[in-house]
C-alpha cells in the first residue's frame, strides 16, 4: 500500500471516529480540546459530510450598507455588502455540559473548509477587508460574517437621467460544487433583507434603496446544474444635485430668452443679446457636461432636452433676423406692400392674434395708385405759362415783364418743394406699413414661439413625472 492511500484511509478514519463521537473536552478548560480539533483542521481539504452524497446546504444574507458609485460609461455598480454565510460543519459538534457552558467558539477560517461562493457578477478584485475567523457554536453550525466591496456588472438605463431608477442583480452561488455537492438558499426573507439594508444605508450618497427582490433557481450548463440565488437590488437617484445645477439653470436661461421678444423688433440689440444668450448657454453646456453620464448604449433625455433648448434659442435669433429684414425692407427699397401681404398679414393674421393698431392708425385697405392727371389737377399746383409763351404785346413791356419771371421761380420752387414733402410722405406710408407687417409676424412668431416651448415642457415634466411615480 502507498503512503498517499495510507494517509487518506488515516483520514477517512479519523472523521468516521469524530462522527461517531463528540468532541471531548478536559476539566478545567472551556471548550474542545485542542488535540481534538487539531484532528477537525487536517481535515480542512474534505467537505465536512460523513455521507458525501447529501449536499452542504449553505444559507446566505447580506445588508447592503452603502453605494459607493456608478459608472455608466464602464456599466459598473460599486457597493459595499456585510456578507453572512452558514453553514453545517458535521465534525464540529460537542456537549456543552462537558464543555464547561461553553456553546460558541471562534475559530481561523483558514482552518476549516468554507464553500466557495462567488457572486457571478463580479469585475473586479477582491480588495475588501478579510474577516480571519468565524463562529461555531456546539451543533456544528459555522457563521462567517464578512465585509465585501462588490464590484459588478450592470446594465445600467439612464434615459431618465437624473430621475431614473436602476435595478442590478447579485448572482450568488457556488463556482465548483454544483448541487450534488453544495445547496444554496436565503438565511433570512427577502423583505428582512431589504428592511436591514434600508436601516443601516448611508443616506448621504447620491442613490437611495427602492426594495431588495429574489428567488432561487438552478444554472444548467451542460450535464452540471448549480444552485443559485439571484438578487434584485432596486435603488434611485436621488435628483438634487442634477435638478439645481442643471435644470434650473437652463430654464433660466430659456425664460431670458423669452423675455427678449419683448425688446423693440427694430432694435439691433434684440440680435446681438440673442447671440449672447447662445453664447452663454454654450458655455454653460460645456461646464455642466461632466455631471451628465456618458454611455454608448442611448442619450439620457436631459441631454436631449438640453439641444432642444439649444435649438430652440436658434430659432428665436433666426425669427429676430426675419423681423429686422422686414423691418428695413422699406428702408432699403421703398417697396409698396405686395397685395397678398396686406389681405394675409395685415388682415387675417392681425386679425387672429388680436393685434393692437395705434389710435391714430387704422388697418390698411387696398393700395391707392396715384395717377399723373390726378397729381396735376390738384388744387395746390399752380400752372404758370413760361416768358416765350406769353402774347407778344406783353414782351416789349420789362417792367411787366421781371415780377412774371420772379413768379415763375416761385412756382417752380415751390412745385419741387411739393414733389418733395409727397415724396417723404410716402417714404413714411411705406415705413409705417413694413413696421406693422413686422409687428404682427413678430407676435404671431413669438406665440408660436411660446406655444412651442410650453408643449416641450409639459411632455419633459409629464415623461418625468411619469418616471418618478413608477417607483
Amino acid at each position: 500500500m502507498s503512503p498517499t492511500v495510507g494517509i487518506i484511509s488515516g483520514l477517512l478514519l479519523m472523521s468516521v471516529s469524530l462522527c461517531c463521537s463528540k468532541l471531548p473536552c478536559k476539566k478545567g478548560h472551556s471548550g474542545p480540546t485542542y488535540e481534538s480539533m487539531q484532528a477537525v483542521f487536517d481535515l480542512q481539504p474534505f467537505r465536512p459530510a460523513v455521507n458525501l452524497s447529501n449536499p452542504t446546504i449553505t444559507n446566505i444574507s447580506f445588508t447592503l450598507y452603502a453605494v459607493l458609485g456608478v459608472n455608466e460609461k464602464t456599466q459598473i455598480l460599486t457597493t459595499f455588502l456585510w456578507l453572512r454565510l452558514y453553514w453545517h460543519h458535521e465534525f464540529l459538534i460537542w456537549d456543552p455540559d462537558n464543555c464547561d457552558g461553553v456553546t460558541k467558539i471562534s475559530l481561523p477560517v483558514k482552518k476549516l473548509w468554507s464553500p466557495d461562493i462567488i457572486v457571478y457578477e463580479f469585475v473586479d478584485d477582491d480588495v475588501s477587508q478579510a474577516c480571519p475567523y468565524v463562529y461555531v457554536n456546539h451543533t456544528g453550525h459555522i457563521r462567517w460574517d464578512r465585509m465585501l466591496r462588490l464590484v459588478s456588472a450592470c446594465n445600467l438605463e439612464i434615459f431618465s437621467f437624473p430621475f431614473d431608477v436602476q435595478n442590478c442583480t447579485f448572482t450568488f452561488g457556488s463556482y465548483m460544487h454544483t448541487i450534488k455537492d453544495v445547496r444554496v438558499s436565503p438565511a433570512l426573507t427577502f423583505a428582512e433583507m431589504s428592511a436591514n439594508s434600508k436601516r443601516y444605508l448611508e443616506a448621504s450618497g447620491e442613490w437611495e434603496l427602492v426594495d431588495i427582490l429574489g428567488e432561487t433557481s438552478i444554472l444548467q450548463f451542460g450535464i452540471d446544474e448549480w444552485d443559485i440565488i439571484t438578487f434584485w437590488v432596486v435603488i434611485k437617484r436621488r435628483p438634487v444635485l442634477y435638478v439645481v445645477n442643471l435644470l434650473i439653470p437652463s430654464s433660466f436661461l430659456m425664460l431670458i430668452d423669452i423675455l427678449s421678444f419683448y425688446l423693440p423688433p427694430h432694435s439691433v440689440d434684440r440680435a446681438s443679446f440673442k447671440m449672447t444668450l447662445i453664447l452663454g448657454y454654450t458655455v454653460f453646456l460645456l461646464i455642466m457636461n461632466d455631471l451628465l453620464p456618458s454611455t454608448a448604449n442611448g442619450t439620457p433625455i436631459i441631454g436631449i432636452y438640453f439641444s432642444v433648448c439649444l435649438a430652440l434659442m436658434v430659432i428665436s435669433l433666426l425669427e429676430t433676423v426675419i423681423i429686422t429684414s422686414v423691418l428695413h425692407h422699406s428702408s432699403l427699397k421703398y417697396q409698396e406692400v405686395p397685395n397678398w401681404v396686406r389681405i394675409v398679414v395685415l388682415k387675417h393674421i392681425a386679425t387672429l392674434i388680436c393685434y393692437r393698431w395705434p389710435e391714430d392708425t387704422q388697418p390698411p385697405s387696398a393700395p391707392k395708385t396715384d395717377t399723373p392727371e390726378s397729381s396735376n389737377d390738384s388744387p395746390g399746383l399752380w400752372i404758370v405759362q413760361p416768358a416765350e409763351q406769353s402774347s407778344p404785346q406783353h414782351t416789349t413791356n420789362n417792367e411787366d415783364t421781371a415780377p412774371l419771371t420772379e413768379l415763375q421761380q416761385i412756382c417752380q420752387y415751390l412745385g419741387d418743394l411739393r414733389a418733395h414733402l409727397i415724396s417723404l410722405q410716402k417714404e413714411n406710408e411705406l415705413q409705417n406699413q413694413w413696421c406693422h407687417v413686422g409687428y404682427v409676424l413678430d407676435f404671431l412668431l413669438f406665440r408660436i414661439y411660446l406655444l412651442l416651448i410650453t408643449c416641450y415642457a409639459l411632455v419633459i415634466i409629464s415623461m418625468w413625472c411619469v418616471w418618478i411615480s413608477q417607483t
